[in-house]
């Protein structure tokens, strides 16, 4: 039996990443997806729910990416292990690409109809906020409760599950990359937090918060564009989505052994090692150049 991340590794002389696995430092993409313009309204299994939930998450991404960028910026130069400065330097890339796509397909869907605009605003408001009232420490653990919350969402409910089967083809690659790289660069922000000393406090209260405001605001955009799109009372769309995120297979219900592992002091990102699905993934939705 392998043992658990937090227990391997501890050996190492320096701070770096204690429980990442030796040489794990993300690889930065460049891709260049395109959008069809025949691509189904509701893209993923024909469902509005499922689709506009997607849509919404999507619309986050540009001023979030953002915000988690400079969060971890803010303590680079305090960092002094090689391979760490060399994994935020990934880190950064891959979030940077993660912005730049996301806004392209935003800006899709939007030509379409689909309002993401005005949820991009909501979310650039709140990081707004964030950076205004927040200090710099409780920033970089906002980013380190979200970055958990996005490789669960990544490994657990895009790799392992037939999410992207049920996705037109023609846009199952976007968030198959995506979702690739949230596992490859999970760990980076919280062993920054850790190498300049972040307080578990903090780490562990801030994740109370994103535990709240993550769903609420993916709830509330969920709700606006189902309406706005006249699908709020598809009660068959609603029901499906709610059993497919709790019932049967019940992908969210499954995450929760998983988020809760994050209360715990010796919790490690890598203690959920995900390298073997991610590889999979790699072979089957990426092209052999992005690979890596």
């Amino acid at each position: 039996m392998n043992a658990p991340a937090s227990q391997i590794n501890n050996t190492r002389s320096d701070a770096y990443r204690g429980a990442t696995p030796p040489g794990m430092v993300p690889k930065v993409r460049s891709p260049d997806f395109e959008f069809p313009d025949d691509l189904p309204r509701y893209w993923w299994d024909n469902d509005p729910a499922k689709t506009l939930l997607l849509a919404a998450l999507s619309s986050s991404f540009p001023p979030g990416e953002k915000f988690f960028i400079d969060s971890v910026r803010h303590y680079q130069d305090q960092i002094t292990d090689p391979e760490l400065k060399t994994a935020i330097r990934a880190f950064i890339g891959q979030e940077a690409h993660h912005s730049k796509e996301h806004k392209v397909m935003n800006g899709f869907l939007e030509d379409r109809g689909v309002g993401l605009g005005r949820l991009e605003r909501e979310v650039q408001w709140f990081m707004d906020w964030m950076r205004k009232r927040f200090t710099p420490e409780r920033q970089l653990a906002h980013t380190v409760a979200v970055e958990h919350f996005t490789a669960l969402m990544a490994e657990e409910f895009l790799l392992k599950f037939d999410a992207l089967d049920e996705m037109d083809p023609r846009i199952a690659p976007v968030w198959a990359w995506h979702a690739i790289e949230e596992s490859e660069h999970k760990a980076v922000a919280y062993d920054v937090y850790k190498s300049v000393g972040g307080s578990e406090f903090i780490r562990v209260t801030e994740m109370m918060v994103v535990s709240v405001v993550f769903p609420l605001f993916s709830t509330i955009h969920l709700i606006q564009l189902m309406k706005a799109d006249g699908q709020l009372g598809n009660l068959k769309s609603w029901a499906s989505g709610l059993n497919y995120m709790w019932g049967k297979p019940g992908v969210f219900r499954r995450l929760i052994p998983s988020y809760l592992k994050y209360y715990s002091p010796n919790f490690h990102p890598w203690d959920n090692d995900a390298r073997e699905l991610v590889e999979k993934a790699k072979k089957r939705w990426l092209p052999e150049s992005l690979r890596g």
